[in-house]
């Protein structure tokens, strides 16, 4: 998925075990809001400007897998759109 602004392109939610993180699409200069395991994660992938949030266990090995379940789940526009069989 191309970064467009250094942030996601849609809100997410990546679940692994009993962790659940929820990824949101930040203004420029917001920075990473998050904690240290899904914030070393998302800085790997060079995302620079979002908001998270982490629900269930804080167990921080299940959280980092969340958040890159969570990455993977992300499609932009054109994904969407030859998935439905339109045109944009």
């Amino acid at each position: 998925v191309q970064l467009r602004g250094a942030t996601i392109p849609h809100r997410v939610i990546g679940r692994f075990g009993a962790s659940k993180v929820v990824l949101v699409p930040a203004g420029p200069g917001t920075g990473v809001k998050a904690g240290p395991g899904v914030r070393d994660v998302l800085e790997c992938a060079g995302i620079h400007n979002i908001l998270t949030k982490t629900h269930g266990s804080t167990n921080p090995i299940n959280l980092v897998k969340a958040t890159i379940a969570g990455l993977l789940e992300l499609r932009t526009r054109e994904e969407v759109a030859a998935l439905r069989g339109v045109t944009l």
